[in-house]
This record gives structure tokens, C-alpha cells and sequence, in this order.
């Protein structure tokens, strides 16, 4: 797949933010929310963006967002510890796996497991640097040990890649939807004799 134009770049980079903004806290309250998107949109722009630069960015708005909803939301901190410092490293697994997986992405079916897949392995790796990390790290509790961890990581890891991947598998679909559109309006049109 080719890198997106200037004005398709900016455009895909706002929904994604949107998304992101959308999901990452509850604004609208419990009935109204959206499980958090920020895995699936860091593997997605990796897929899709690519560049460095908007990386960066979408890691200061999840930043951001975080602040303003333990700030101004009455959300726990319970969460932020030393360990915070690792969220960037575990959108790094998302995004750059999914950088790794855009030359190869068409519109076909095999083309577009293979990103489910990549993505699948992306999120795991993903969930297991910020769960570890929290629970080496965090300081949250007094002494950790292999087993429990693994029983933690079992018990919340499904959840967390599920989620993942199902905004993924949404936004799969859009694509080889659009690519599909895109093909159709292109080919010529015969006359009827």
C-alpha cells in the first residue's frame, strides 16, 4: 500500500485521534462508552500513517487525555506509577508492527488476515510490555511473583487484544469495503448494444 497524501494523511490522522479521544475516558458516561480504542488506533496508524512524527503525537494526546481525566474526571491514578513510562514502548510494538505490515496490505482476503494476524501478535506483545511493566514496576504489589503474574496476565490479556482486535477487524473491513468501491469506479464503464 502507498503512503497517504498530504490531505488523506491529515484526515485519517484526525478520525484516528477522534476515535482515540472518544473511547479513552468516560465522558459521556457508562451506557454511552466505548471499550478504549488506543490499542487498535496506534496499530492502525502505524498500518496506515506510517510516519514518526504521528506517532509521537497520538502518544502526547493518550498523555494528555489521561491527564485531564485523573485531573478533571475524578478517574484513579491508581494506575500511573513508574511503570507509566512504558505505555510509550507498548504503542511502539502496535504501531511499528504495524508500519512493518503496510507495504504488504492489499484489498484481498490473505493480504488482509495477515494484518489481523500481525495485529494479533502486535497486541499481545503490546499487553504484556504495559501489564508487566505495571506489575514488576508499579510498585502495586508486595511480592510478585511469576505465577501470579501469569494468572493476571491470563486473567485481563483476552480482553485487552479482543478489543483490539475487534476495532481492527472494523477498520479491515471499511478498508476492503472502500477498496472494492475505489476498483469498481475506476474500471470503464461498457456501453449497452
Amino acid at each position: 500500500m502507498k503512503p497517504l497524501s498530504g490531505s488523506r494523511f491529515a484526515l485519517l490522522f484526525a478520525v484516528l485521534a477522534l476515535v482515540m479521544v472518544s473511547t479513552r475516558f468516560k465522558h459521556f458516561g457508562d451506557a454511552l462508552h466505548l471499550p478504549d480504542a488506543s490499542m487498535a488506533v496506534f496499530f492502525l496508524g502505524g498500518l496506515y500513517l506510517r510516519r514518526h512524527v504521528a506517532f509521537v503525537l497520538l502518544v502526547a494526546l493518550a498523555v494528555a487525555l489521561d491527564w485531564v481525566s485523573i485531573r478533571y474526571a475524578a478517574v484513579s491514578d491508581f494506575c500511573v506509577t513508574v511503570a507509566y513510562a512504558f505505555l510509550p514502548l507498548a504503542y511502539a510494538a502496535l504501531w511499528y508492527a504495524g508500519r512493518w505490515y503496510a507495504p504488504r496490505l492489499r484489498a484481498g482476503l490473505p493480504s488482509l488476515l495477515g494484518a489481523f494476524g500481525v495485529a494479533l501478535l502486535a497486541a499481545s506483545l503490546s499487553f504484556a510490555i504495559s501489564n508487566g511493566s505495571f506489575y514488576w514496576l508499579g510498585g502495586r504489589y508486595a511480592n510478585p511473583h511469576v505465577a501470579e503474574y501469569a494468572a493476571r496476565l491470563w486473567q485481563w490479556g483476552p480482553l485487552f487484544v479482543r478489543t483490539t482486535l475487534a476495532y481492527v477487524a472494523v477498520a479491515l473491513a471499511a478498508h476492503a469495503v472502500c477498496a472494492r468501491i475505489m476498483a469498481t469506479s475506476a474500471m470503464p464503464h461498457r456501453k449497452e448494444a
